[in-house]
């Protein structure tokens, strides 16, 4: 079924961004948040408490789908809302046991259930199981991503240009991995290995949430698939000094209190990605790499930092596909079921060809 009518709720950098766009692509927007914009903004903003089930349960009955990009902690009982009102749902979040949740609403869902839409889990997703595709039989898939500060100063050569939230989330929470066929829990901030992406040197980590459910669509068919962070050289090191040694793991939101206030947003910023795929095509052992840094650039006349339009731009772009009838409309959504040409041929997806810098 077609829509028009989307809500977004939670107008940060990401969640204005993907309203602009989504008004932008002939959508009918309303954003949501407990504060106004201080900036103009194209779409129809109103004010209320997302947490109180009154106000969304109002709210929704009004549109035929919503996009959450809130903390992850208030994805739940929006999604619940959601199914109760038979619209679709679209969110970023990185949460396994909120993902979980939805999977099970997506069973009696009369909308389209989709979390995940972000840049990771989400486009890179797409992009790995694209790679996997082109292989008679794959044996590995190794995803990689990393959202850091062009210029970097400091130890931690960091700046939380993402939610704190999510990266404390990411960075204490066991990693789903399959390794030699078999389906594991691993620590997270381990497996640390070294990574280049255009001659800068970078090293990754296990981290939490980035697969999505691939783990559950590649069981069987698979060898090795796995996720990881890329952070510049000694980064892990001190992360997992700071939450095991001085023991913020227990104190998680202090712990991102604590890091945002050491390492604020910046604008000069960057997204590498790097996807890589191992297997055999016609008798022969194959690698295929995707590798791309993106950079800020200019949308709907401002200046956008590289993750807030990736991440913006991954959701609108799926949010394109299920309104023009190239995906479900009912059920739950898995990631890396978009096919990656048809995800990079819609409007907004398209940007992913034009700002990227391309590694391979």
């Amino acid at each position: 079924m077609s829509f028009e009518k989307i809500a977004v709720l939670g107008l940060g950098k990401v969640g204005r961004l993907a309203a602009t766009l989504l008004h932008e692509g002939g959508f009918e927007v309303i954003g949501v948040d407990a504060q106004l914009p201080l900036s103009d903004v194209p779409f129809k903003c109103r004010t209320g408490d997302i947490s109180d089930p009154q106000v969304i349960g109002e709210l929704l009955s009004n549109v035929e789908a919503v996009l959450s990009c809130l903390p992850y902690h208030l994805n739940i009982e929006l999604a619940r809302a959601a199914h109760l009102a038979g619209i679709h749902y679209f969110d970023l979040t990185e949460d396994v046991p909120t993902t979980n949740f939805i999977i099970e609403l997506s069973k009696t869902a009369r909308g389209l259930m989709a979390p995940q839409c972000g840049l990771a889990p989400g486009f890179v997703g797409i992009v790995g199981a694209s790679l996997a595709d082109g292989f008679d039989r794959c044996r590995s898939i190794r995803m990689r991503v990393g959202a850091l500060p062009q210029h970097p100063t400091g130890l931690l050569g960091y700046a939380f240009n993402w939610s704190p939230e999510g990266v404390v989330n990411e960075y204490l929470n066991d990693c789903e991995v399959i390794e030699g066929g078999v389906r594991k829990l691993v620590s997270p901030m381990e497996w640390h290995e070294t990574v280049y992406v255009g001659g800068v040197k970078l090293e990754a980590f296990t981290t939490s949430g980035g697969l999505g459910t691939m783990c559950d669509t590649m069981l069987g068919k698979i060898d090795n698939l796995d996720y990881k962070t890329m952070r510049y050289p000694g980064h892990m090191e001190l992360m997992n000094f700071f939450f095991h040694e001085l023991l913020m793991r227990d104190k998680r939101k202090l712990a991102g209190e604590i890091l945002t206030n050491a390492k604020p947003p910046v604008e000069d910023d960057v997204v590498y990605v790097h996807v890589a795929a191992e297997g055999t095509e016609n008798g022969s052992l194959r690698r295929k790499e995707f590798v791309r840094a993106y950079y800020p650039i200019e949308i709907a006349g401002a200046r956008r930092t590289a993750i807030a339009w990736t991440t913006s731009a991954s959701v609108v772009a799926v949010i394109e596909m299920v309104r023009d009838g190239l995906l479900p409309v009912t059920g739950f959504l898995h990631q890396e079921h978009i096919p990656l040409e048809m995800f990079l041929k819609t409007p907004t997806g398209s940007l992913f060809k034009a700002g990227a810098t391309s590694h391979g």
